[in-house]
């Protein structure tokens, strides 16, 4: 072979082997793609079935992909019909112009690539068209399923059903159908311009004559679909915004309403118009038909609604609007339940008297003292143990009962931590470390005499009332790891971190988790699914993975109530609860999620932004997360109650309102899914609670709709808001509070969730209503109490001035013996916390109570209660307890024990904190030295006041010095009692089980 035949046949395989290579290397790639895509889906649809819930996520994706392929077809089919039949009745002999001349070029260039614009451009317009209506499947499923409301609007007389479900999926396929027809428009009008029947400069016939009809059929429909519109905009009107109300007013009623009958008439008018000239040829006819539709739009849609506005409603506006304003009140307060708001005037006293408290007995001795935003610190500090181990920012307040008593209790699950966990490796991180233990209890209205929550469920193992009768390990909670793999064959040594033990072998207990908590990845197909699904080829490799093994993912309770029931709006925040759910002795820890059915289609109805209005100082600092939320609603209710087991992480999904429509509908589409109230236990409905979102939602309608009279709701005079928060920094609105009461005129307290009002007017801080809500449902399993839910509104008299919280935080900050001390006790390296302020109507008046916490600025930081500062009038107390400062407001005897009243604020001698964690107290008179020394600063302070005021520098001096040994003797007794603590456990040694191999 010559050299150049040689070199030839070299090249020749060099182009074949790049030849090949390339594509390989596609292939390659799209199996990689193809898999990892599979691996997605193939993995959900595992999730789904292992929950229980593989009806939903195969009712969406069936739902979904008819969706699509049916928005696909109509805009990509319509597109590509449209191209054909433009292409295909192109003329044949095109004359010869200057104009066809230019487009020659272009037809020439663009022949080789029409067969793939033709094809192509359909096709990508159906994906993007069929995409966008697959978003739109719970709509069509509402629509296709929606059940009867029972209740009719009040100007059509339809069926609610027809605006809540029909109504938004009409909607839907207009626009739609209007947006295909418009590019279909388009697509058909460029085609006949390229291939010459449209020729709008040429001399002669302009269009061909199939091309005339094509194009008027298209103007045809489209408008059509605009007169479908304006028809449909007549029933939109009852959900309209306004300046003063949602809903239709006078003049849409009179003259929009009319105006959109008369423009849907012309609509389809002008769409015959199209047809005619289609046939006939004649343009004149739907150009003068479209002028008349823009000019009817513009007369009739815009300029007359506007004079009746200005010449007849504007003059008379109060007496027009009052029916309309009457329907959006009734509409308002039914769509969020405000229906059966018990409103009772309220003569609030602001004199204290002595034994004012005495008929509220029960109330007081249930005054939460604990703030559930402030004593995480000082249960991570107490409790923490490992620090592997922490607690939410904010904590959950609940009730249990204790020897036979309900007691108000702020509660926490000791929650795994991997950030605290040391070194990070794969074992570590997935297997070792795989979940929490235990929740911790306090007593929320009293603390030890040491200013420590009293904890009556604590340590690691669990001791207290719960005992051994509650399973503790932790497995799905807020702050779980993305995935943990469990489970092993029987008789194989544990190797999950159960709890720290000094008396375990390596100093801990190890567990294996035996539930059914997770997907199966005992077979190598799903170890490569999930493999590729976390990108972790650990899976794949490790002996830790073996035939039992099963992984926990979506761990989160509100991302797993979220994903099996993707139809409902979810609270918030979620909390924990120890209970008895098959009524078998023996407890586990849940997770209850508060859920609800929303919409934005309720006519006449005020419509809310729901971010906004659940929005408070907890929300705003983001200590308590926010879940993924609808814009606005103008109807909600809690139809469902959701628990999550934090074992094993089952979801059930409870009926909670039954009678909601919306519910009702979503129960028909997926059957079986949502348990009713019945299949509650006992001890669970005990826990069950009235949601704080609901009633932030209902609090913010009711600063307008407590007015329940049109003409008063006209003048906006008697409006309310609700208060900002006085402990915040920031201008955002202060939190509802769970609190035990017995409100005015009730013989038994209970627990509720309250709120109180203020004027609206930014000058003036005056309350103006106090709301609570029974938020108990009782215990009776499957039934809920009568009372739950009642909405309960104390309206104060608008001649009489009660300080709002505003105003009581001031008064507060002003007290000069208050003010004295607390400079005191927040000067040498200590920090003042000013905790909740409560609000309660007892004693005839208002009661505000808040607690005072001090921790150090700087090191080891907890808070711990030493004082609590009271208000009832402009009476202010501060004392170490809260029954000494009641007695204080109340002419040295309230007539009532609080709950902190057997509370000796001087600890005993060798007494432990209560926590359960074996530290010692003080000494027995550290406390009694620290009230010496915060007295003597107290009159050293106002000491060096009069001698300043007199210009007596010497005494001045004097007082001086007195204050500095008086902060320096407090600072020691504070540093003693703050000793008394456990040393920080940040330093504490790593598990040394065999985490590092395997």
């Amino acid at each position: 072979m010559s050299f150049a035949a040689s070199r030839s046949a070299r090249s020749s395989g060099g182009r074949r082997q790049r030849g090949v290579l390339l594509p390989t290397l596609l292939v390659l790639v799209g199996v990689v793609v193809a898999f990892l895509i599979l691996a997605r889906f193939w993995t959900e649809w595992l999730w789904f079935d292992q929950v229980g819930y593989s009806e939903v996520i195969r009712t969406e994706w069936v739902t979904r992909a008819l969706m699509f392929v049916a928005g696909g077809v109509i805009m990509g089919g319509a597109i590509w019909l449209n191209l054909y039949l433009a292409y295909r009745h192109r003329p044949m002999y095109v004359p010869t112009t200057q104009q066809q001349q230019d487009l020659d070029r272009y037809r020439e260039a663009f022949e080789p690539l029409r067969r793939i614009a033709f094809i192509g451009g359909p096709i990508l317009a159906g994906f993007f068209a069929g995409s966008a209506a697959s978003t739109q499947w719970q709509t069509a499923l509402l629509a296709l399923n929606g059940q009867e409301w029972g209740t009719t609007d009040p100007q059509f007389g339809i069926d609610l059903s027809f605006y809540m479900f029909t109504l938004p999926f009409l909607r839907f396929i207009v626009s739609f159908l209007m947006t295909t027809t418009f590019f279909c428009a388009v697509a058909a009008v460029f085609t006949h311009y390229l291939y010459g029947a449209l020729q709008p400069m040429g001399r002669g016939e302009k269009i061909s004559r199939p091309a005339r009809i094509h194009v008027a059929i298209l103007a045809a429909v489209f408008t059509l679909l605009i007169a479908i519109n304006y028809w449909l905009d007549r029933y939109s009107l009852l959900s309209n915004d306004g300046d003063r109300f949602s809903g239709a007013s006078y003049t849409d009623i009179n003259a929009v309403l009319p105006a959109k009958a008369i423009l849907a008439v012309i609509g389809v008018f002008v769409a015959v118009l199209f047809i005619y000239t289609g046939v006939r040829g004649n343009w004149r006819l739907p150009a003068v038909g479209v002028s008349l539709m823009v000019v009817s739009a513009i007369l009739v849609g815009g300029i007359y609604p506007a004079i009746i506005q200005g010449v007849r409603v504007g003059p008379n506006e109060q007496a027009l609007e009052a029916t309309y304003i009457q329907r959006n009140i009734d509409a308002t307060r039914e769509a969020y339940g405000l229906t059966d708001v018990q409103v009772q005037p309220y003569s609030a006293e602001t004199v204290a008297e002595a034994g004012a408290l005495r008929a509220d007995a029960e109330s007081t001795a249930s005054i939460r003292l604990l703030d559930p935003q402030e004593v995480s610190p000082t249960f991570r500090q107490l409790q923490q143990n490992k620090q592997y181990y922490n607690f939410p920012a904010t904590l959950s307040v609940d009730r249990y009962t204790i020897d036979g008593q309900s007691q108000d209790t702020v509660i926490a699950v000791r929650d795994l931590d991997l950030a605290g966990a040391g070194q990070s490796n794969w074992v570590n991180d997935h297997t070792v470390f795989t979940h929490g233990f235990g929740v911790v209890a306090a007593y929320g209205n009293t603390v030890t005499s040491d200013g420590r929550p009293a904890f009556f469920e604590s340590g690691i193992p669990s001791t207290g009332i719960f005992g051994d009768s509650y399973e503790p390990r932790i497995y799905f909670s807020p702050n779980s790891p993305e995935y943990s793999i469990v489970g092993a064959p029987e008789g194989t040594p544990p190797w999950e971190l159960d709890f720290p033990d000094d008396s375990a072998p390596n100093g801990q207990v190890n567990n294996t988790f035996t539930g059914d908590g997770g997907p199966s990845i005992g077979n190598i197909w799903n170890q490569a699914l999930y493999a590729a699904r976390f990108g972790s080829e650990q899976i794949l490799f490790s002996d830790r993975v073996t035939s039992e093994s099963q992984i926990l993912y979506n761990r989160d309770p509100l991302e797993r109530v979220a994903r099996v029931a993707p139809f409902l709006t979810l609270e918030g925040s979620t909390y924990p609860a120890v209970v008895d759910t098959d009524d078998d002795g023996m407890k586990e820890v849940v997770w209850v999620v508060d859920a609800y059915t929303t919409s934005n289609e309720y006519p006449y109805s005020a419509r809310q932004e729901l971010e906004s209005a659940i929005t408070d100082s907890l929300t705003d600092s983001g200590e308590v997360p926010v879940a993924a939320l609808p814009d606005y609603i103008n109807y909600i209710r809690n139809s469902v109650k959701a628990v999550v087991d934090a074992y094993d992480g089952s979801v059930t999904l409870y009926a909670w309102d039954p009678e909601d429509p919306i519910l009702a509908t979503w129960d028909a589409i997926f059957p079986g899914k949502i348990q009713p109230i019945s299949e509650i236990s006992g001890d669970l409905m005990s826990h069950l609670r009235y949601p704080e979102d609901m009633f932030k939602v209902q609090r913010e309608l009711l600063t307008q709709y407590h007015v329940t009279d049109a003409e008063s709701f006209f003048t906006t005079a008697d409006f309310w808001r609700v208060p900002n928060d006085p402990t915040s920094d920031a201008e955002v609105p202060q939190p509802p509070y769970y609190l035990t009461l017995a409100l005015p005129e009730q013989d038994q307290a209970s627990f509720s969730l309250t709120t109180s009002f203020i004027v609206d007017d930014d000058t003036r801080n005056v309350l103006t209503g106090f709301l609570a809500v029974n938020a108990e449902p009782g215990n009776t399993p499957g039934e809920v109490a009568e009372d739950y839910g009642t909405l309960t509104l104390l309206e104060l008299p608008r001649d009489e001035t009660v300080p709002g919280p505003g105003q009581v935080q001031g008064n507060f900050d002003s007290d000069a013996a208050a003010a004295n001390e607390l400079n005191i006790l927040g000067r040498g390296g200590s920090e003042v916390i000013q905790g909740n302020l409560l609000t309660l109507p007892v004693g005839g008046g208002v009661l505000y109570v808040q607690p005072v916490y001090v921790q150090s600025s700087g090191g080891t930081q907890y808070p711990l209660l030493r004082r609590v500062l009271v208000a009832f009038g402009d009476e202010v107390g501060f004392a170490q307890t809260l029954d000494q400062a009641l007695d204080q407001v109340f002419e040295g005897d309230s007539g009532a024990n609080a709950g902190d009243a057997d509370v000796d604020p001087v600890p005993d001698e060798g007494t432990g904190t209560g926590g359960g964690d074996g530290t010692e107290t003080p000494d027995v008179d550290a406390q009694q030295r620290l009230n010496d020394a915060l007295a003597a600063a107290g009159a050293a302070l106002t000491a060096s006041d009069e001698a300043l005021a007199s210009g007596d520098w010497t005494a001045y001096g004097e007082a001086q010095t007195q204050l500095e040994e008086a902060i320096a003797d407090a600072m020691a007794a504070e540093q003693e009692l703050a000793g008394a603590a456990p040393a920080d456990e940040g330093a504490t040694e790593e598990p040394t089980d065999t985490a590092t191999t395997g």
